[in-house]
């Protein structure tokens, strides 16, 4: 029995039922998502891979949305939040949700800070416009905020401007902004870009004690696998627009379910293999305005077989609380 359908409405804190994206483009229809389904409960940290194009940031982008409609369209599909669809809510609800309940923290922190304004006016302004809060106010709850995120000196940097900080310091503020209201869902979109690896693990150990201390649902989507390890609860790979593979983060680690997966995880390097060749996945990401017929991944995978080209995998059960849509998944388990 296929679990690509969602558990009933109601039980978790946000669900993503069959959800599908499009973008209408001079080349064609790209169709960027492709019925995906997840769930994330309070407190849980879902991490969404896959490679560039892959789909990771325009679920987000739907969920938050955020998306511009047009050139995309949503043609189905349902985004539960509470019980509440908010792909069917009034945009002046949706609106009043974003940020006091659903916040994201963006990829690239420099193009979404405002360069023209100090960062902590920034920071202000989330509670400026949702709790109707006076500017002097507004900047304490800044200085707070910056204190809390790890900003050294936060009272004398807060009307500092976006280009005077670090890169690792702004995503810091990025971070801050997101907070600000005590969303009951973050979602970091590749949240550790451009940082040198000791960044990239403060910034991650940083959001798991925010996440702890706010209770927050966190989906924190990466295209690098060495990043969730430690972070992640359950792990929901992503490949064409379609999740192929779905399971606690320890099974996908220790016994990868689908060769996309499998080849992701052989392409980390690892201090064990020093001198030996780094292994790549062969060819590219499909283009999405023609995406290869059956598995979308059979012009890459090295387990291919003629029923790959023709036949669309579901994604079935392959172990308690782990999903694949391989139709070799067994043999990729016991290799």
């Amino acid at each position: 029995m296929s679990t690509e359908t969602t558990q009933s409405t109601g039980e978790h804190l946000l669900e993503v039922d069959d959800l599908y994206v499009e973008f209408h483009t001079r080349e064609g229809v790209a169709k960027a998502i492709n019925g995906v389904n997840f769930s994330l409960d309070e407190g849980e940290t879902l991490a969404i891979l896959g490679e560039s194009g892959s789909g990771k940031s325009v679920t987000a982008q739907a969920i938050m949305g955020i998306l511009d409609m047009p050139p995309a369209v949503i043609p189905g599909g349902r985004i539960l939040y509470k019980g509440n669809d908010l792909l069917t809510m009034p945009e002046d609800h949706r609106r009043h949700l974003r940020g006091p309940e659903i916040s994201m923290v963006f990829q690239d922190a420099l193009s979404s800070l405002n360069p023209v304004f100090p960062v902590g006016w920034q920071i202000g302004e989330m509670f400026r416009v949702h709790q109707g809060m006076n500017r002097s106010d507004a900047y304490a709850q800044a200085v707070r905020l910056m204190e809390r995120v790890n900003i050294p000196a936060a009272k004398e940097r807060v009307k500092a401007y976006p280009h005077q900080f670090s890169g690792g310091m702004r995503q810091r503020i990025m971070i801050a902004m997101a907070i600000a209201l005590n969303p009951k869902v973050l979602i970091a979109d590749e949240p550790t870009t451009a940082l040198d690896v000791t960044v990239q693990a403060q910034i991650m150990a940083l959001l798991q004690e925010l996440q702890e201390e706010y209770k927050m649902g966190l989906i924190l989507i990466t295209h690098d696998l060495g990043v969730v390890a430690d972070v992640a609860d359950r792990i929901a790979v992503m490949y064409a627009g379609r999740i192929v593979e779905r399971a606690e983060v320890g099974d996908i680690y220790a016994r990868p379910a689908h060769p996309y997966t499998r080849g992701l995880l052989e392409s980390i390097p690892r201090l064990d293999q020093k001198g030996q060749t780094l292994s790549a996945i062969g060819g590219l990401p499909p283009n999405l305005t023609r995406i290869p017929s059956g598995c979308a991944f059979h012009p890459r995978c090295v387990m291919a077989q003629d029923i790959c080209s023709t036949q669309r995998p579901e994604l079935l059960d392959v172990g308690p609380q782990r999903q694949s849509a391989c139709h070799f998944s067994e043999e990729v388990l016991d290799v």
